[in-house]
């Protein structure tokens, strides 16, 4: 049995948006960067707020920093380590006027690693800071060299990787500088977290929404005619 022409137009309409709406998701691409937790009283960790720069963890914290791809906060992976400060800093005695931060720092999996480099193994450190120390600074007594880009972005810890900062990933955007390493005082500390995701990262592009509103009145067209020849 024939199915009506109205029916056949229908399907074919849905069938060309789901298409189209298909192509847009395949051209949706996350980030590859070293993102900033915090460590949430042993429970587990907490995806940053504010910049490793801005942050001045007191004695007895834990700060997290974990290289990945990801579209957005939203889905950034944890450090795969617990932050366990008692753990990290066993070995590190208490001293009058600093204090110590645990810092979990996890490179990522090889999946994560740019092309031709492969990730150092996971690592923690204990750092003996000044009172009013930034999570930066923690971080640049434990982990030199850093590197960032020319907006302070953190790129690289412990050198890794070599090139790059939050690029695109399977896109060549004009990776930071390999040689331009800093040493992560205040002024160059970074903010380190996703990028901003205001278009490239989620969602159909205006492109696709074309298309699929291209789709829809060929569709709404072809259902007029059958109808017309009924």
């Amino acid at each position: 049995m024939r199915r009506p022409p109205v029916r056949v137009a229908l399907l074919l309409l849905v069938g060309a948006a789901l298409v189209v709406l298909g192509a847009g998701s395949a051209q949706a691409a996350g980030y590859r960067y070293w993102s900033f937790w915090e460590g949430d009283g042993g429970k587990g960790w907490t995806y940053a707020t504010q910049g490793p720069s801005v942050v001045r963890p007191d004695d007895g914290a834990v700060q997290g920093f974990r290289f990945s791809v990801s579209d957005d906060s939203q889905d950034s992976a944890q450090p795969r380590r617990a932050p366990d400060f008692g753990a990290v800093c066993a070995g590190t005695p208490a001293e009058d006027g600093r204090k110590r931060i645990a810092l979990v720092i996890d490179p990522g999996t090889a999946a994560d690693a740019p092309d031709g480099e492969k990730p150092p193994p996971l690592r923690t450190a204990c750092a003996r800071v000044a009172p009013d120390a930034s999570a930066a600074d923690a971080l640049a007594a434990v982990a030199k060299p850093l590197r960032y880009d020319s907006s302070a972005m953190l790129c690289a810890i412990t050198g890794y990787p070599r090139s790059g900062c939050g690029e695109e990933t399977g896109a060549d955007s004009g990776a930071a500088d390999p040689d331009a390493a800093e040493t992560g005082g205040p002024a160059t500390a970074p903010t380190a977290g996703a990028p901003d995701g205001n278009g490239d990262g989620g969602g159909p592009s205006a492109g696709v929404l074309t298309g699929v509103g291209a789709v829809l009145v060929l569709g709404v067209a072809a259902v007029l005619r059958a109808r017309r020849r009924r």
